[in-house]
């Protein structure tokens, strides 16, 4: 299967309907999530909104139209995941959106690094419970920092190297594209028909980048939101490119234009570190390890 290279207008009217159609959407009461959950539902989809904060979710959807089910759902908590993915019956597809950036270093209730617990680990586990259940695609969510990110798979938490806030969250999102390509291999050889592909969102104005807990890098995330920018609306055309168009197994979906920043959707490539086989098989065993939850075909 060739990949269709979208004009420069690509846009949600150009998308498929997808009427009778599930779509999970983690870390959808806010943001690209929110944006891509709205865009799912306009175009007929029933979209399941998995968020931390159910009460917020009903909230910013009150007024939208669409099928929308709001469910609890803290990727960072294990025991979440695991109630969750034990109460969800089969889906179509699963966008795993759900992330954080730059925190102050912290653990999480499993003793995980925040920022890759939330952004790789608790994905990778509610993937792999819920992957028996999906019936077209996995959607993993990257950015394009993966490219200065380093993943130490024997020291993934930082204990042995200085904890940087933003070095934490490229390597976190370097395991999310690496991921990707070893779903990717795994379901290739299992002969499944079900397809694993990414996006990034380029430089979106969202509460991200004001959310980190430091102020320094609040300011600079709020001047970059301001000066560079893309609508949340814009920013969301990756995912939406790569859940709902027929693109091959491994595609990973960015923005057009410089550096991945800003522009319409189209595939575009990876690090050389996110496209290494053996990394990307020793990140998936550790994984394993450390979330108790195994390769589910």
């Amino acid at each position: 299967m060739s990949v269709p290279r979208p004009t420069r207008g690509w846009t949600t009217a150009r998308m498929p309907r997808q009427d009778g159609r599930t779509f999970v959407v983690t870390g959808a009461s806010s943001g690209i999530g929110l944006a891509t959950a709205k865009a799912l539902a306009v175009a007929g989809a029933r979209v399941v909104v998995a968020v931390r904060n159910p009460e917020k979710g009903r909230a910013v959807l009150a007024a939208a139209p669409g099928d929308f089910v709001v469910r609890r759902l803290d990727v960072a908590d294990l025991s979440s995941v695991r109630a969750f993915a034990d109460e969800t019956p089969t889906l179509d597809v699963l966008v795993n959106n759900a992330g954080v950036m730059s925190l102050p270093e912290s653990r999480t209730v499993d003793g995980f690094e925040t920022q890759l617990a939330t952004n790789h680990l608790g994905h990778f586990a509610l993937t792999n419970l819920l992957l028996p259940r999906v019936t077209d695609r996995v959607v993993v969510i990257g950015s394009a920092a993966h490219r200065s990110g380093v993943l130490d798979v024997d020291d993934l938490f930082f204990e042995r190297r200085p904890y940087k806030p933003y070095a934490a969250y490229a390597a976190s999102k370097l395991a999310n594209v690496s991921f990707l390509g070893e779903l990717h291999r795994r379901l290739t050889a299992a002969g499944s028909t079900v397809r694993a592909v990414g996006a990034h969102p380029g430089y979106t104005s969202t509460g991200i980048q004001v959310g980190t807990g430091s102020a320094t890098f609040n300011r600079i995330g709020a001047l970059g939101n301001r000066l560079v920018g893309m609508p949340v609306e814009r920013g969301a055309l990756p995912t939406l490119f790569a859940a709902t168009m027929d693109v091959p197994g491994d595609t990973y979906v960015g923005p057009h234009g410089w550096r991945e920043l800003w522009g319409p959707p189209v595939p575009v490539g990876r690090s050389e570190m996110a496209s290494d086989p053996d990394l990307a098989a020793r990140l998936w065993a550790k994984s394993e390890s450390l979330t108790g939850v195994s390769w589910a075909l």
